[in-house]
């Protein structure tokens, strides 16, 4: 157990004011950063020093004059009100004899920061930043001592003169003070802090991976718009901020705009709503230039319009500093397509993106919450790219304490929750979200798949419980539910511009196909967890919600009342049809449906991460390959061709002649339908768990699409696993690394399947005979 806290939170002495600079609306919206200093002394023979630190707010914190730690908006983001972030750092070594001196910045960030759609909400958490930090010295003489913030500390004005997540940061390098976090300032002029009460049970020590610069990308290009402004373009669509390097007269200030796209030659900022992304920064005149980058914020951008540099800015002058959760990759992927190439690497982009402490739905406008429907889809793709485990775990943690709070036990649509005003008629209250609330049960389940972690489980069973029961209670015994206002098959391609929630295919069969597939997921995490009773209750639940779904849905012999992509690839993959003949007949139907729609997408958020599933498992690999083939759009590749660099939210985010969708959500890096990725990695280069953890392997890939080889590789619990096959003649030849203690079953196409023990293993098989492309329906 860790030591009890002692420290006090400290804030400035007064509510921090708007701006001064009130030319421009980020500036009257924004509010400044506080500096906020304190002095020790130290004895000789430090043996170890160790400071915990956090904030109302989010802090970087100096000690003796260097910074540290490297994390980035520190503490992040949580469901603070239960769950609040604290780092530890080792500073043994910034210690001196003698006088010592430990001082922070602080902002708003989440905690009191703009927050939330249609100019947003203040204040969610609290009115007041705070800094608490608490630092125990051990000396060689075994003896120890502990330094915390107190009423002894004092702070002042900085030059950071208003901060905000969507707004940006501004910057005055005239107002610095030169050693302010260094002994023997004079800090006579600075104020008296406010001691603020805290409690602080709700304290955690950091349980996931913190923000940091992870990497530097350089301009492609430099240039002048029609309108004559000097635009800046990364080649990119990332996520960050700018770090310049600048040289002018003391008092310029240099404005730096963001945005993904471009309209018409010129930045595109009405898809970022109320988000104004607008940094400045004000010199202080050294002749020797001046580097800056924004402490408080982040963009996402591909490109930068930079206004009042002095002179003409070089590529050398301008870098964008690319944030994220500092993820350790773990997956790999690459074809002979180039094209694919692409789509995964937009894909990645998208998730570094967007996890950014919070898997949050999209980086760049007035939104950044993290939506469960969004993660929920795209966790398996997640759990291969990266080592998500810790940071998924976490970010449950606050979805299970945030559903706590609603007594029906129902998940909030975005955690950490906070009050909104959105763009759409969402029900007041908490209202139950099928696909959405679902997160609860399906990324436990995932982190359970993907890493054999029985513990995510049982941490998290009371939640899964939690919702499949309040379903369970909404649908009553006829077990259909979904009326009225649902997301369904949000965003579905042919829903209107101004309407992303009218989907082809009713939100009662998503709701009801999501109930019971969640009492199904809730059963076997049961049997895992030994509660016996439960995982009969939950399997005769799944079986009751299924026979409800083919009552109301099927029409007999495989084929649904709704013929729409979503619909059977809902039923195929959550198996709402059991049967051989009607799984084959639906499969039929489905790749019909494609075929008659010429491989173009038909499918929203929830229908497309199993649609390539539903077609392959039912024998129609070769449909799925031209859903992820076709060009013309809706289509993945249709946004390759557009240019895009990540995975937009809408399929035609930009229109076919290059001009924004005027519909009010046309971000342009949305993981959601990037989760097509997962079906690239277990069935294109054909690498699966087989067992939970990947104790075993499922080999099984499936040329098609004109590929002539695909390799992937995973980081598993057990060591790398690696497949790479090849098409050689009328031979596919397949190479297979298989980590230590596992096992692989490999089934190529047209062989018997097989078992591979550890080490690396060649096969080979005659390559099948294609089937011809289905054609659309008569």
């Amino acid at each position: 157990m860790p030591h009890p806290w002692t420290a006090r939170v400290i804030s400035p002495s007064r509510p921090a004011q708007p701006s001064a600079i009130a030319a421009q609306p980020s500036a009257i919206a924004a509010r400044p950063a506080a500096l906020l200093r304190g002095e020790f002394t130290v004895r000789a023979a430090v043996r170890a020093a160790r400071l915990r630190v956090t904030a109302l707010g989010v802090y970087e914190l100096e000690l003796n004059g260097a910074v540290v730690g490297d994390h980035v908006l520190a503490p992040g983001w949580t469901s603070y009100r239960h769950r609040h972030r604290y780092q530890v750092f080792d500073v043994t070594d910034l210690l001196r004899e003698g006088a010592n001196a430990w001082g922070a910045h602080l902002a708003d960030g989440w905690y009191r920061g703009l927050l939330g759609f249609n100019g947003g909400t203040r204040n969610i958490y609290g009115e007041d930043t705070g800094l608490l930090a608490e630092l125990r010295i051990e000396y060689a003489d075994g003896t120890a001592h502990t330094v915390t913030t107190g009423g002894d500390w004092r702070w002042s004005a900085g030059p950071v003169t208003a901060a905000g997540l969507y707004e940006g940061e501004e910057y005055d390098a005239r107002r610095e003070q030169a050693g302010w976090s260094e002994p023997g300032f004079d800090a006579s002029a600075w104020a008296p802090v406010r001691l603020l009460p805290f409690d602080t049970s709700v304290l955690f020590e950091a349980d996931s991976p913190p923000v940091r610069r992870i990497e530097s990308v350089a301009p492609v290009a430099v240039t002048t718009s029609p309108a004559g402004r000097t635009l800046v373009d990364f080649g990119q669509n990332l996520v960050g901020r700018l770090r310049i390097r600048v040289r002018g007269e003391a008092g310029r200030t240099v404005t730096l705009r963001h945005a993904e796209v471009l309209a018409d030659g010129e930045l595109c900022t009405r898809p970022l709503r109320h988000a104004t992304a607008t940094d400045r920064y004000t010199l202080r005149g050294d002749a020797d230039g001046e580097v800056w980058e924004p402490r408080f914020t982040f963009h996402g951008f591909r490109y930068a319009e930079i206004d009042a540099w002095p002179g003409e800015p070089a590529p050398a002058d301008v870098s964008a500093v690319v944030l994220h959760s500092d993820l350790r990759p773990a997956g790999w992927f690459s074809c002979s397509d180039a094209s694919l190439n692409r789509l995964h690497e937009n894909v990645v982009w998208g998730m570094r993106g967007n996890f950014l402490d919070v898997p949050t739905d999209c980086p760049q406008r007035d939104e950044r919450l993290g939506w469960t429907g969004d993660v929920q889809v795209f966790a398996p793709t997640a759990a291969f790219l990266y080592d998500v485990r810790a940071f998924l775990r976490s970010w449950l943690c606050d979805l299970a304490a945030d559903q706590h709070d609603d007594e029906r036990g129902v998940p909030p649509v975005f955690s950490p929750a906070i009050p909104v005003i959105t763009p759409v008629p969402i029900p007041p209250g908490n209202p139950p979200m099928a696909g959405w609330c679902d997160a609860a049960v399906i990324v436990p389940w995932v982190l359970y798949e993907r890493y054999g972690d029985t513990e995510v489980l049982r941490a998290q069973y009371a939640s899964m419980r939690g919702w499949v029961d309040a379903v369970d209670r909404i649908a009553g015994d006829g077990r259909i539910w979904g009326e009225g206002f649902q997301f369904g098959d949000w965003l579905d391609p042919a829903a209107p511009a101004d309407d992303p929630g009218r989907s082809t295919t009713s939100s009662s069969l998503v709701a009801t196909a999501y109930f019971a597939h969640s009492a199904r997921l809730l059963a076997r995490t049961a049997r895992v967890l030994a509660e016996q009773d439960d995982a009969e209750h939950y399997g005769a639940l799944a079986d009751s919600v299924r026979e409800a779904f083919r009552h109301r849905f099927h029409a007999g012999g495989g084929q649904l009342m709704e013929e729409t992509q979503t619909a059977y690839a809902l039923a195929l993959c959550f198996r709402m049809l059991e049967d051989d003949a009607e799984r084959a007949e639906a499969g039929r139907r489905l790749a019909g449906l494609v075929a008659s729609g010429a491989h173009r997408i038909g499918t929203g958020f929830l229908g497309t991460p199993l649609v390539c599933d539903a077609l392959t498992d039912t024998g129609h690999v070769d449909t799925a390959f031209g859903l992820l083939t076709e060009r013309s759009g809706p289509s993945w590749l249709y946004q390759v061709d557009m240019g895009a660099t990540t995975v937009w939210e809408r399929w035609d985010s930009m229109l076919p002649d290059g001009s924004v969708n005027p519909g009010e959500m046309t971000s342009f890096n949305h993981y959601a339908l990037g989760a097509v990725a997962d079906w690239m990695h277990r069935t294109v280069a054909g690498l699966a768990p087989a067992e939970p953890g990947y104790r075993r392997l499922l080999v099984r890939p499936r040329p098609g699409g004109g590929l002539t080889w695909a390799r992937a590789a995973h980081e598993t619990p057990y060591g790398r696993a690696e497949t790479a096959w090849r098409v050689e003649g009328d031979l596919l030849l397949l190479d297979l690394l298989v980590p230590p203690d596992t096992s692989a079953l490999v089934d190529l196409p047209g062989a018997e399947p097989v078992t591979a023990g550890p080490g690396r293993h060649t096969f080979h098989t005659p390559l099948p005979q294609r089937q011809p492309q289905l054609q659309p329906q008569k």
